[in-house]
Formats: structure tokens, sequence, C-alpha cells
């Protein structure tokens, strides 16, 4: 593992788009400029970032610099996790099939429904009056 190497990859999750440069390191991660845990404040978004890492043992060997747009707090969260899970299959290869196992390599592909006209969201319809 050279010092100077670098894997990119890109990772998506509803509107949100994250761009993931992994570099050899000391597990620090920065998001937009920012500390990881600075920039997600919630737990949660925290564990769902680091979990590409646990599954694969590589904790604290990567420094990370994410730059994430669009969507909200937790689909970004989720497209880090997947750019993160898809970088680490470049560095290695054969980390395929624990990353595959664990769901990581998979885009979920479900996006917000349009809202029709005549209705209230996208399947909500109008209340039935019977008179």
């Amino acid at each position: 593992m050279s010092k100077d190497k670098v894997y990119y990859a890109t990772g998506k999750r509803k509107s949100s788009a994250a761009r993931i440069f992994l570099m050899p390191g000391t597990g620090k991660l920065t998001i937009n400029g920012k500390e990881y845990d600075k920039y997600l404040q919630t737990p949660v978004g925290r564990v769902i970032v680091q979990q590409p890492f646990s599954v694969t043992d590589t904790k604290n060997r990567f420094d990370a610099k994410i730059t994430v747009s669009g969507g909200g707090t937790n689909g970004q969260a989720e497209a880090i996790r997947h750019g993160i899970a898809k970088a680490l299959l470049v560095f290695d290869g054969e980390l395929r099939p624990v990353l595959k196992k664990a769901g990581l390599l998979t885009r979920d592909a479900r996006e917000v429904e349009r809202k029709k006209y005549g209705r209230h969201k996208a399947r909500r319809s109008t209340q039935f009056s019977k008179r």
C-alpha cells in the first residue's frame, strides 16, 4: 500500500451523490471540509458511514476526503457509505464477497415518487364524500 495512492469512487442514494477519495492513513474522514463527526450530527449517521470499514476490518487504515451534495442528512450518509464500499473495492477486489454479503455494494434505487395532478400527494387522493 503506497502512501501517495488515491482510490476514487462515487456513491449515490435518493438525490444525494458522494465523491470519495480514499488514501492510506490513520482513519481521518473529512466531509465537505469538516470533520465527519461535526458534519454528521446523528450517531446513526456516523455508524452508517463507518460500516464499510468495520465490515472489512480496515478501520483506521484510510483517510477519506469526501464531497457530498443533494438530499438530506440520511441520504447523504448512505451515499457516503455506498461510495466508501466501492472505493474499498477499487483498493482490494478480494473484499467484494464481504461487502456484497453486507449489502453495501448495491445501489438503493428507490427515489421519491412524483406528485400527480388531482391528488394531494403521489398516491393520496381526495376524501370520498357519499353525499
